[in-house]
């Protein structure tokens, strides 16, 4: 598959990008990229220590997220709702189930539906451990105002919108 990129906005000059020598201009979408990513990044190194206190990954954690706020449901369908791949969604699960965090019950019409839930075990340690996560990330966003906040919400909806319509073009421009 070819994807046309234009990249007629981007300067080279011996290998340094000229839209980065400058840094007075007001920034470009690929700069403000760069500073989204490295705040997912620090915001990611500031919350990791609270869930692997508990031994758990990031898709583990993200499985758990899930049933705690949604209930049971077929293991084929947490991998859309969490961005894991299937492989990746049955490998956390078992390890949530070793662990006696996560039941999975099969299907009694069709045995190839698992759903899995979360257990009591599983329930006590993930609540209160939810609790300080949410807390963290409140400390993070201390310093936003609640309508920078709504800006900024607001915003990223655009970009992810506008992102997810263009990832469902393949082979067609990028560019607009």
């Amino acid at each position: 598959m070819f994807i046309d990129i234009d990249t007629s906005d981007v300067e080279y000059n011996e290998g340094i990008h000229n839209f980065m020598e400058n840094r007075k201009t007001p920034p470009n979408a690929l700069h403000t990229w760069l500073i989204m990513l490295k705040s997912w990044q620090s915001i990611g190194r500031y919350l990791r220590p609270t869930m692997s206190a508990e031994g758990l990954g990031e898709s583990d954690f993200r499985v758990l997220e899930l049933l705690l706020h949604k209930g049971p449901m077929p293991v084929n369908a947490i991998g859309p709702k969490v961005d894991l791949n299937p492989g990746s969604v049955s490998v956390a699960v078992d390890r949530l189930y070793k662990k006696g965090f996560v039941s999975r019950v099969e299907c009694s019409s069709d045995r190839r539906i698992r759903t899995v839930s979360l257990t009591e075990k599983g329930r006590k340690m993930f609540a209160p451990l939810f609790r300080r996560h949410a807390a963290l990330i409140k400390r993070a966003f201390q310093d936003v105002s609640s309508e920078e906040l709504q800006q900024l919400k607001a915003v990223l909806k655009k970009i992810g919108k506008r992102a997810e319509s263009l990832a469902k073009q393949k082979g067609r421009s990028l560019d607009g």
